[in-house]
């Protein structure tokens, strides 16, 4: 007979850092074949093309129901599951719910979880804390694109909202880019940008000047390298703003979060365009109506593929950082050519670096055994 019996390991938090989950380097390399695989089509992600972000629940304005929850700023559930093959052929789900108001409890925005499965039986062999995981791998991703693409002597990097998002990216480019010794914030509080240089101060003191400036014209303008990580209402009149004229010849922007931007900058091929994975900004356009930066998310990436939808921009304007990271198309077309590298977020990415952080984690020896059952009591 065969072993009916499924244990599963928990993985808590303090855990998975014990395990290495911000292990930035670590996880810049495992971002990299990550991104590769899915430019080669070795993924499935939700939905009918395989390329679903995932599903979402959110909340009506006003209800009937006292118990249920009303729309607020980034209030929503969601469940991005994935299958990625190459060496890692796992397949798993992120699970989070979001809502800003948790701040004023002293909680993330986004309250992750993660379970890994195996392929071939559907059978859960890890449970894991997302939070951090979901950070570093976010992080990583531009990570992985500024190592090929950013200016090798970057000094100066700006960043467009103070939060968690920019921490995890603030390490994420130093690690490619050690050369960075200016940090520019601008937040839209005062007291977040504040907050954000003492923690520059206390985690890495190789950066000598920081600069927390009112504008995001001020963060941009001269900066070798800038990421912008606000998040919040969707709709155009909600993003920051960046003019292309702001932008320094050859900087690399990472663009995880909402972002405007003006059309003649966009369609005039003063800067290379390029996504984590376009697919994924196809299948949202298919998901949403259009359009779809208004609509559904305010990535930079669905500005483009709103543009394409309209006949405006050719779709091979925009390249896969893994066809580049591969070596099939090239990134930025001339030295002084600035990259825009749109980053959306997929499950893949997710699933890599847990099943990553969880085979640390069982070399260690670390984490809780659960027992799920002995034997299937239906089968």
């Amino acid at each position: 007979m065969s072993d009916t019996r499924i244990d599963m390991l928990y993985l808590s938090e303090p855990e998975m850092i014990q395990a290495g989950v911000t292990d930035i380097a670590g996880c810049i390399d495992v971002m990299e074949e990550v991104l590769v695989l899915v430019a080669e089509g070795r993924y499935r992600m939700a939905g009918s093309t395989a390329n679903s972000h995932g599903a979402m629940i959110t909340f009506p304005p006003s209800s009937p129901f006292p118990e249920m929850p009303q729309d607020a700023s980034d209030r929503r559930f969601m469940a991005m599951d994935a299958y990625l093959g190459g060496r890692f052929d796992v397949a798993g789900v992120k699970w989070y719910g979001s809502n800003v108001d948790n701040r004023e409890q002293g909680l993330p925005r986004s309250i992750h979880l993660i379970v890994l499965n195996d392929p071939t039986t559907g059978a859960p062999f890890a449970i894991m804390s997302g939070n951090l995981e979901s950070a570093y791998r976010t992080a990583a991703v531009p990570g992985a694109a500024a190592r090929r693409l950013a200016p090798e002597d970057a000094e100066v990097i700006g960043l467009i909202g103070p939060g968690a998002m920019n921490k995890s990216a603030l390490d994420t480019f130093l690690t490619v880019r050690p050369g960075l010794r200016t940090v520019r914030i601008n937040g839209r509080r005062r007291a977040s940008s504040e907050a954000f240089a003492d923690f520059v101060r206390e985690r890495f003191p190789q950066i000598t000047t920081i600069d927390i400036v009112d504008t995001a014209e001020e963060a941009v303008r001269g900066a070798d390298v800038v990421s912008v990580a606000v998040t919040g209402l969707v709709g155009s009149e909600n993003y920051p703003y960046i003019d292309g004229d702001w932008i320094k010849p050859g900087a690399f922007l990472s663009l995880p979060a909402n972002l405007r931007m003006d059309e003649e900058y966009t369609l005039s091929g003063r800067a290379r365009l390029v996504a984590d994975a376009k697919a994924i900004y196809e299948a949202w356009a298919e998901e949403y109506p259009a359009p779809c930066h208004e609509t559904a998310f305010g990535m930079i990436g669905l500005y483009w593929q709103d543009l394409i939808g309209l006949g405006k921009l050719d779709a091979d304007r925009v390249v896969n950082i893994g066809d580049v990271l591969a070596g099939r198309d090239e990134g930025r077309e001339s030295p002084e050519q600035p990259v825009l590298f749109s980053v959306g977020g997929m499950g893949v990415e997710d699933v890599a670096w847990g099943k990553t952080v969880y085979e640390r984690a069982v070399e260690l020896g670390i984490g809780t055994p659960l027992n799920l059952w002995e034997t299937p009591a239906l089968s």
